[in-house]
């Protein structure tokens, strides 16, 4: 699978006592030039950056911390200057100008209050991962916390025993100057966090105001905080509106005669359900699978792994919202990671049935967002949305979250690249040029549930934007990052439809990538006061008007479906989940009527060894072996719907069928007497018709 390009001409942060003094407009070593303190630029970034070897203990913090380079800056280099080794880190709180984004400190005046209270939801979430190398103290100097919107980003990484005293962070070098680690403590958040709590919002500075008293006193624990700030935090949340609009695709690929992608929901379960109404698993529920082994095996596991976790996921989502109490997300995550082990159980099982080992078995990557319907008492309207959206992650497929202003990547792949990174045994550079660089490291189906980590994230919806999932059809090449300013603008601003989008998304993919099968999930979330009023989609250029000409030779034909598209001159083979319309060639009945058969009670055991069915959150409703079997009824009601629709269809062509049979008998019956009358009067010498003369012998001279 290929990894991303990196990006041309980076933007860097130079670590480093020495790189502070130095200004524009040198150039250092030949290739970096500066474009405002401590920020520099690669012009010559095609050609591989100096390394240290071996990597030095200042570079480790960097690397273990990879999972979490959504807020954070990773290594990308070193360079030598005067004698001295400046560090070059990339990933930086930089727009594509060089500037740097404003500080926390600048940006909260202007903040909501619901924003405000995430930045510092944040800041918590990274204070055990940080603490745990060593460099929680980043946290705490505020020059060094950058905001993009609602993400929170760290400009550098600091040890503990870097901690300075004033407001006004002096880079001297980050962790290049590491000391013997001091403790950060809770009471010296609480101490950063007093300024911020008296300048916030009216609504909630007193509360905020209390929360850093407390932490200032050692009154509070970091398990009682966390609790205190969700609440704060949902409570604000449920304040606004939350309008959701679902859209999909598929498609096979140029180069591909078969899909192995299954997603949910799909066009014609969108088009089928209708209005999306608030409350449905449809609206709620967001997934993608890019199955892995082959037509015979990626396919059926990426289907087993959407079925298994649609089941499971509503009882989830029924219980959060009749449950009066909020689930915190450490009991949300548990609850999610058991979801994901069973499903990936089912295709373990599956294989061990058909004995397949190592390479052969088949498998599925997973990315599942959830928006989680929580109901939050609110002054404003009695009970809110709490606006969480949860993700879930296995493998190499993405999730994207993009505005009018930027676009995010949610995710980090489950590929050797980040194994290499996280162990610190490679720089990212050059984990990333290995041969087996994107080979998958986990995805459903491979192990059992006690070995796999699935990835969950906690996030909060208070802006207008697009959520899309994807598998690697579209993501490889960075093309998203490269492309989504063509339309994802227009879509918030109500000037093109999230389908049209899509189909853009779509045959940007075939044409750019074109290696894979293609499948894309979006939804459009609204928290504004006001929908943006949606004129004629048709009226807009179509996806092939915004391609570059040299490719509209190879645009895809007309969609076969409505489901996905089919590349030119290629057979298109039906995307997973349509074809379960076709009840004698889906593999998914055929592979769901024998785990009816097979599903005994040694069955279950056998499939979930890591897993006690008396130890699961009572939510998960599949896990004990009465309730597994559900998950096949649910099939069958799906198919059993689709039989008694099938047979309404056919009674209806019945009776029309009789409706014209009576009628062709009666013309011809009136044609025969018409006939009969006609015969009668010639034989008799009558005219046919009266007003005319009958021909005579004189009249025909």
């Amino acid at each position: 699978m290929p990894r991303p390009q990196p990006q041309p001409h980076p933007y860097l942060w130079a670590v480093s006592p020495i790189a502070s003094q130095l200004s524009p407009p040198n150039v250092i070593d030949g290739r970096y030039k500066i474009v405002a303190p401590q920020i520099w630029q690669d012009i010559y970034s095609e050609r591989s950056p100096q390394l240290p070897n071996p990597i030095p203990d200042r570079c480790l913090p960097y690397l273990h911390l990879y999972p979490y380079r959504l807020h954070l800056p990773e290594i990308y280099g070193i360079c030598s200057f005067n004698n001295s080794l400046i560090l070059l880190l990339n990933n930086i709180p930089t727009d594509d100008r060089g500037l740097l984004y404003p500080t926390l400190e600048e940006a909260w005046p202007d903040a909501s209050g619901l924003r405000q209270i995430y930045w510092l939801w944040q800041i918590l979430h990274l204070w055990n991962p940080l603490g745990d190398r060593g460099v929680a103290a980043s946290l705490l100097v505020e020059d060094n916390l950058r905001v993009e919107g609602w993400r929170l980003r760290l400009r550098e990484l600091f040890t503990n025993s870097e901690r300075l005293g004033n407001s006004q962070a002096r880079s001297q070098g980050g962790i290049a100057v590491a000391k013997a680690a001091t403790v950060v403590t809770l009471r010296q958040l609480g101490e950063s966090w007093t300024s911020l709590a008296r300048s916030a919002h009216s609504e909630i500075a007193p509360k905020l105001e209390a929360i850093a008293a407390e932490l200032k006193r050692d009154a509070i624990t970091y398990t009682t905080l966390g609790k205190t700030l969700n609440q704060l935090l949902l409570e604000q949340a449920a304040r606004k509106p939350l309008r959701i609009q679902i859209a999909s695709a598929t498609d096979t690929g140029p180069q591909q005669l078969s899909n192995e992608d299954s997603y949910y929901p799909t066009a014609e379960e969108l088009s089928r359900n209708g209005s999306q109404e608030p409350g449905s698993l449809i609206s709620h529920l967001m997934l993608v699978c890019d199955g892995i082994g082959g037509h015979e095996g990626g396919e059926v596991a990426s289907q087993l792994a959407i079925q298994s976790l649609k089941l499971q996921v509503r009882a989830l989502l029924a219980e959060s919202v009749e449950d009066p109490e909020l689930m915190p997300p450490d009991l949300v995550e548990e609850q999610l990671t058991a979801i994901v082990r069973i499903a990936n159980n089912l295709i373990c099982f599956r294989n061990d049935e058909q004995k397949r080992e190592s390479r052969r078995r088949m498998a599925t990557t997973l990315v599942m967002a959830i928006q989680l319907p929580q109901q939050v008492a609110n002054l404003a309207s009695g009970v809110g949305n709490s606006h969480e959206l949860y993700l879930v992650h296995v493998g190499d497929s993405r999730a994207y979250w993009i505005t009018e202003n930027y676009c995010q990547l949610l995710t980090v792949d489950d590929d050797v690249t980040t194994r290499e990174i996280r162990l610190a045994r490679s720089l990212p550079i050059t984990a990333a040029q290995r041969p087996d660089a994107g080979a998958l490291t986990q995805a459903l189906g491979t192990r059992e549930a006690d070995r796999l980590r699935p990835t969950i994230q906690r996030f909060i919806i208070e802006e207008d934007g697009i959520l899309l999932l994807c598998s690697d059809g579209l993501s490889d090449n960075q093309l998203l990052e490269e492309y989504w300013a063509e339309f994802a603008p227009n879509v918030l601003a109500g000037r093109q439809s999230l389908e049209n989008a899509i189909e853009y998304l779509i045959k940007l993919a075939n044409q750019k990538n074109g290696h894979d099968n293609t499948s894309i999930v979006a939804a459009l979330y609204s928290v504004s006061a006001q929908y943006s009023e949606l004129v004629n989609p048709d009226k807009f250029p179509s996806p092939s008007q915004e391609i570059p000409s040299e490719f509209e030779s190879q645009l895809p034909l007309e969609p076969s479906n409505g489901n996905g598209w089919v590349g030119a001159d290629l057979p298109l083979k039906m995307p997973a989940m349509e074809r379960d319309f076709d009840r004698e060639a889906s593999p998914l009945e055929v592979e769901i009527e024998e785990k009816t058969e097979v599903w005994g009670e040694e069955k279950v055991r056998y499939s979930t060894p890591s897993i006690d069915p008396e130890d699961l959150p009572e939510a998960v409703k599949v896990a004990s072996e009465n309730e597994i079997g559900s998950l096949f009824e649910d099939v069958d009601l799906e198919e059993g719907l689709i039989s008694e629709e099938e047979g309404e269809i056919s009674a209806l062509r019945g009776q029309q069928t009789w409706v014209w049979v009576v009628g062709i008998f009666v013309l011809l019956s009136l044609v025969g007497a018409i006939a009969f009358v006609l015969k009668g009067r010639l034989d008799r010498g009558q005219n046919i018709f009266p007003s005319w003369p009958i021909p005579t012998e004189e009249t025909e001279e």
